[in-house]
């Protein structure tokens, strides 16, 4: 299998990561009426992209992908996450993914949170970052959106809309990720991750996040 079938795999919604499961707040969002339609989900992705968690994933990613040992990439993106839920999803993927990298592939990973693991299993398959970091992004994206349509009546089409238009801007950060080091991990999406926070308690709720 050549490299780039390999990351398509990884970041497919078929890869048994269970991300269909997380919502990453958007259903609390949903719940009140900051996300209504194609074009408040359209603000509220490019806003976690360029200033939330999707940006932070990526810098995560390209510093685990650098490392000797992503150990202690490891231990700061678990401190970055900014609630319990965030972190249950970075952590709850990120040992799915690399059981699976294990037994398919045979890659020795730990249970590292998700865009550690991703990182670390590129660089272990050769996966150049450049290639990664914008598919991760999109997964990242595509499933946010796969989320919002099961809780909006928002249709393929919308859906599909919405992701192109987020491509440039998924560009841009994989590229802005590449120059990146933690020293540049910031997140100013204080709405985004106060819905996370709230959304432990929303009842009833169909996502774990």
């Amino acid at each position: 299998m050549t490299p780039a079938l390999t990351l398509m795999q990884w970041l497919s919604p078929a890869f048994p990561v269970g991300a269909f499961a997380y919502s990453h707040g958007l259903e609390q969002a949903i719940t009140d009426g900051a996300i209504t339609g194609a074009d408040s989900l359209l603000d509220w992705l490019t806003a976690l992209l360029e200033h939330g968690s999707g940006r932070a994933d990526a810098i995560l990613l390209a510093a685990a992908y650098r490392a000797e040992d992503p150990v202690d990439v490891d231990a700061t993106a678990r401190a970055f996450a900014a609630s319990a839920e965030r972190l249950l999803e970075t952590t709850q993927q990120g040992a799915a993914f690399c059981n699976t990298a294990q037994a398919v592939w045979g890659l020795k990973l730990e249970a590292l949170t998700y865009p550690v693991a991703v990182g670390a299993a590129a660089k272990a398959m050769n996966i150049t970052l450049a290639d990664t970091l914008p598919l991760y992004l999109h997964a990242f994206a595509s499933n946010l959106v796969s989320a919002t349509q099961r809780g909006l009546p928002l249709g393929q089409t919308d859906g599909q809309t919405v992701l192109a238009k987020l491509a440039g801007t998924i560009t841009n950060v994989a590229q802005e990720a590449m120059a990146s080091t933690l020293d540049d991990l910031t997140s100013a999406t204080f709405a985004a991750d106060v819905t996370a926070m709230r959304h432990e308690t929303l009842q009833p709720r169909i996502f774990r996040t």
